[in-house]
């Protein structure tokens, strides 16, 4: 039988109509909606002015509380708890903050790119010579403390096997 999931049928419901698309101009200019999405793919969690004291046992920073008109407030916690709040704004290795759709996608990019820079009168960067890469990193194991290679790596699929869970630890 051929069932089409309630999205499919969503969005065919979507497809039959005729869309309207309205987008004015940014009010500062192009330059502005740069800036303003600069402020949130270059910067980190929290920006050092915000940070009012850092001690041993705790850390004092600045904060806008939205639910009470934008209140400025001053937040004291314990080291651990900021650096657990400061790592939930950290990537996973692997993770790109900023995704490329469009002449910069990776399926179009060797196409397009070079069609920009002829447009734009600009030359290639030079290559630079490739140097050579250590085909395996060496770690340090934090049990007997000897160099550990990497020989295989496994994705999360391959570690479950036969509806049981294997862990890669030996303790």
């Amino acid at each position: 039988m051929n069932h089409e999931s309630n999205f499919d049928q969503f969005l065919r419901t979507l497809l039959r109509q005729d869309w309207v698309v309205y987008a004015k101009p940014p009010f500062g200019g192009a330059e502005h909606v740069l800036h303003y999405l600069a402020r949130y793919t270059h910067r980190v969690a929290i920006s050092n002015h915000r940070l009012v004291s850092v001690c041993n046992n705790a850390v004092s920073f600045r904060w806008k509380d939205y639910a009470h008109h934008s209140r400025k407030r001053t937040l004291t916690i314990s080291p651990e708890e900021f650096l657990r709040r400061f790592l939930q704004h950290v990537l996973p290795k692997g993770f790109p903050r900023i995704r490329y759709f469009g002449w910069l996608a990776n399926r179009k990019r060797r196409d397009l790119l070079p069609l920009c820079r002829d447009l734009l009168h600009q030359q290639p960067p030079a290559t630079e010579t490739a140097c050579p890469r250590e085909t395996i990193a060496v770690r340090q194991c934090p049990k007997c403390n000897g160099p550990m290679y990497t020989i295989e790596r496994f994705t999360a699929a391959e570690i479950y096997f036969a509806g049981k869970v294997y862990s890669l630890d030996s303790s």
